[in-house]
């Protein structure tokens, strides 16, 4: 089955755009907004956020969402994290570990919500609880430090930021680069991303098409957990310890970022790079903010306040095209 998609060029071009002129005017504003430092820092955040961002890209084509990616991207690093600190595991069986719980917590959200019938939002709020409850259970309450880059084990951490001579550089951005690359034909060239097109696009046309829907949207979570997974080794490799009972609100920077970035809040179409570059207009925002001295409320604010104006244009999109 052909789908014929929906691709909001333009939209990711404005998007573009507002993200040179954020940079700009925190730039103008703060002088210590300019530093190298706060550039690293604003990428560290925005690893993490893009890997769940590029992960429930896949969900919200098809008309739902993972809230669970948050909470899980801390339960899946504890839970990697306290084989190699307490069980002596080797690092890289404790990064697979982090990754393979997170594709299994994707696919009980798939089973959930494509099999029971659940609605996508209570499913995924379930299985969010779940996982902030286990992350505690997994390293006993105590926070847990992965090696730092200088010990045995701790090698991982450099493929997000390398030290040479003394300088850090941002590693990890390139890499985000090539992943947003190989996901983009993903979606836009392989049978898995044609099939999540076409369920969000029309779920009971994609049924008499011949398409086997309820194991492709179950894949599409299991791609959620996937990336959930990818993001808890960035996250383990930026931050020195990983605390039990955080990670909430980590899912909506990155569905907000996708929104913002042109995926459809009703599902239908989406792009990985507009997700991508949506995720820095959340960045900038959280990190450039308290340098023109607006603090956490405010910050929460302006942020809710472009969500809402992303999702006015979807809405607005949508309504224009069925009009044609």
């Amino acid at each position: 089955m052909k789908v014929k998609t929906r691709k909001p060029l333009s939209q990711k071009v404005i998007v573009l755009f507002v993200v040179i002129a954020l940079a700009i005017f925190f730039a103008i504003k703060s002088p210590n907004f300019r530093k190298y430092t706060t550039v690293l820092s604003l990428l560290d955040y925005s690893y993490y956020i893009v890997l769940m961002a590029i992960g429930v890209t896949f969900p919200l084509i098809t008309g739902g969402v993972d809230l669970s990616i948050g909470t899980g991207l801390i339960c899946y690093s504890l839970a990697g994290g306290y084989l190699v600190v307490h069980c002596g595991w080797p690092t890289w069986a404790g990064l697979l570990v982090a990754v393979a719980f997170g594709c299994a917590i994707g696919a009980l959200n798939g089973v959930l919500i494509a099999i029971m019938d659940l609605p996508p939002f209570l499913a995924t709020l379930c299985t969010c609880m779940m996982t902030r409850g286990l992350g505690s259970l997994c390293s006993k309450n105590y926070g847990i430090s992965w090696p730092v880059a200088s010990a045995p084990g701790g090698q991982f951490r450099s493929f997000f930021k390398l030290a040479v001579n003394g300088t850090k550089y941002p590693l990890g951005f390139l890499w985000m680069v090539l992943i947003v690359i190989i996901m983009s034909f993903v979606l836009n060239h392989t049978k898995m991303g044609r099939y999540t097109l076409a369920i969000g696009s029309n779920k009971e046309a994609a049924k008499l098409s011949g398409i086997n829907v309820k194991f492709y949207h179950i894949m599409a979570y299991v791609i959620s957990g996937l990336f959930a997974g990818l993001a808890a080794i960035a996250y383990s490799a930026i931050f020195a310890t990983v605390q039990p009972g955080t990670g909430a609100g980590f899912e909506l920077d990155a569905i907000g970022g996708a929104i913002v970035g042109g995926v459809g809040a009703t599902g239908g179409y989406g792009s990985i790079t507009g997700a991508f570059i949506g995720v820095f207009v959340i960045c900038l925002l959280k990190t450039g903010l308290p340098y023109i001295g607006l603090q956490a409320n405010w910050q929460q604010i302006i942020t809710g306040l472009v969500l809402i104006g992303a999702t006015l244009v979807d809405i607005l999109k949508t309504k224009a095209s069925k009009n044609k």
